[in-house]
């Protein structure tokens, strides 16, 4: 059998593949701590110069007047990530849904596919173009409509007082909004289609209506994925930089008001990282902020990560309600 035997010779041991699978899977927990070293190695003379009163501290001057330190503290960037991510998350998540439903379990087939097709090309499209498109088109639309509107009805509020110029941390939560609406959308479709077509018949055939048979047959059982794909979108939102940059207005401020300009860590990041010549406390303290948005982001997805552990557990233990 000279073609057996030739066959064998020129066989991949059994154990190829699970070396190109093993590879990848060791790079990128590598390429992750390298990264943590750098930075962190980066932010050490900012940690030394500041210590912790680098994280509450609520002055950025970078330069002082009078020279000696720059008087940093990163608790201004911090809030404006974390509330112009929630701002994101409140709008872009009952959106992202309400279109997934519709794709996966309303939209008539001719429909659909044109539907499917512009949800993924917006999850194709730059961050600098969603910036521009934001400064031409949404920003004067909230300041000339949305924003005077939200101050003349809500204007009690401390949320919604002060000048209303279409810059600031609610424009930023809308294009934030809009640009992780595709990929939140596009993962929920996908786990909503995935759930087995027994379920909707079994619902249907007890007489529900489609809404019911959504409510009570689909969701519960598609919820874990639509936790994942909300964790998915808050990793977009909160690293997100350049169209945050354009709208934000970069002040370095606490204010309780959505109207008026913030920084967030990016902005902060892209804005100054090239100012920072010959000043290394300067340069030390964006690589810090860096090392505070990496923890920011790790600390939301475990949680994430443990929400959809237990959703798992629950649902694997017959607990769907």
């Amino acid at each position: 059998m000279p073609n057996e035997s030739r066959a064998r010779r020129t066989a991949r041991p059994p154990n190829f593949f699970l070396i190109i699978l093993i590879v990848p899977a060791i790079v990128i927990p590598v390429i992750i701590v390298l990264m943590l070293y750098e930075i962190g190695n980066g932010s050490i003379d900012a940690m030394r110069a500041f210590g912790l009163s680098f994280l509450f501290g609520t002055e950025w001057i970078p330069n002082p007047p009078q020279g000696g330190l720059p008087v940093l503290g990163a608790l201004p960037a911090i809030y404006g990530s974390v509330v112009t991510t929630t701002l994101s998350l409140i709008l872009a998540v009952p959106v992202s849904l309400g279109v997934a439903l519709f794709q996966a379990e309303l939209s008539p087939r001719a429909l659909r596919v044109p539907s499917v097709f512009l949800v993924e090309m917006l999850a194709a499209v730059p961050s600098v173009v969603y910036g521009l498109w934001a400064l031409v088109v949404l920003v004067p639309f909230m300041r000339d409509f949305i924003n005077p509107n939200l101050s003349a009805t809500l204007g009690f509020l401390p949320l919604f007082s002060g000048p209303t110029n279409g810059l600031g941390m609610l424009t930023a939560g809308v294009i934030l909004a809009i640009m992780i609406i595709p990929y939140a959308s596009s993962v929920m479709r996908e786990v909503i289609a995935a759930v087995p077509r027994s379920q909707r018949e079994a619902s249907l055939a007890l007489g529900a209506t489609n809404w019911e048979t959504i409510r009570t047959s689909v969701l519960p059982f598609a919820r874990t994925g639509i936790v994942a794909a909300v964790v998915l979108a808050l990793g977009r939102a909160i690293g997100e930089t350049m169209a945050v940059t354009m709208v934000i207005g970069n002040v370095a401020r606490i204010s309780p008001s959505l109207f008026l300009p913030a920084y967030t860590i990016p902005s902060v990041i892209a804005n100054e990282f090239t100012e920072v010549a010959g000043n290394t406390i300067y340069l030390s303290a964006l690589f810090e902020l860096g090392l505070i948005l990496f923890a920011i982001a790790f600390i939301m997805n475990l949680l994430g990560r443990v929400l959809i552990t237990r959703l798992t557990l629950r649902t694997r233990g017959g607990a769907i309600v």
